[in-house]
């Protein structure tokens, strides 16, 4: 345990801290690398028909929603910020997998905040084309930020499986 703040802290969530400080530097950086190494729109082919490194700009969410309105962006991500916060300080040591989950939340929500304030635009690269499909492109902050949610709604599916097979029984 150490102290931060007057607040005793747990080894665990200074280990999740470290997490998020990582997953945070990690897009960042790759996002540093991305627009270094590319100009807009340009692409490296990494597997064929498949995948690309491919420098975008994205004013908006996902598929482009709501571009060029940052100030609803900033509003949204504070607000989101401040509710994962209020929820990661409130789960337990022994709920490790919601902990994970929201902390990849926040480094995700972070990782793209930051492009907003910087930038005012968030930096995507990764690029799959799928079954003649072609995803829209976007960068690791975005996996960070599914992936939690991906955790949390797992850990929340076993738990409701969990209880009713206990009802049944």
């Amino acid at each position: 345990m150490k102290i931060l703040n007057g607040k005793i802290i747990s080894k665990q969530n200074l280990l999740l801290l470290g997490i998020m400080i990582s997953a945070v530097l990690i897009d960042q950086l790759s996002k540093i690398w991305l627009t270094s190494t590319l100009q807009i729109g340009e692409s490296i082919e990494l597997i064929p028909s498949f995948f690309k490194i491919t420098y975008a700009q994205n004013t908006g969410a996902a598929w482009s929603v709501l571009e060029g309105h940052m100030t609803f962006f900033y509003v949204v991500t504070i607000i989101a910020l401040i509710l994962l916060g209020w929820y990661f300080k409130n789960l337990k040591d022994y709920q490790i997998v919601q902990k994970i989950g929201v902390i990849l939340m926040i480094a995700g929500t972070l990782g793209n905040f930051i492009d907003r304030l910087l930038f005012q635009f968030v930096r995507d690269s990764l690029d799959f084309r799928i079954l003649d499909y072609n995803f829209p492109i976007f960068n690791i902050a975005d996996i960070l930020l599914v992936s939690g949610v991906f955790l949390l709604i797992i850990d929340e599916t076993i738990k409701t499986f969990n209880i009713r097979s206990k009802l049944k029984k």
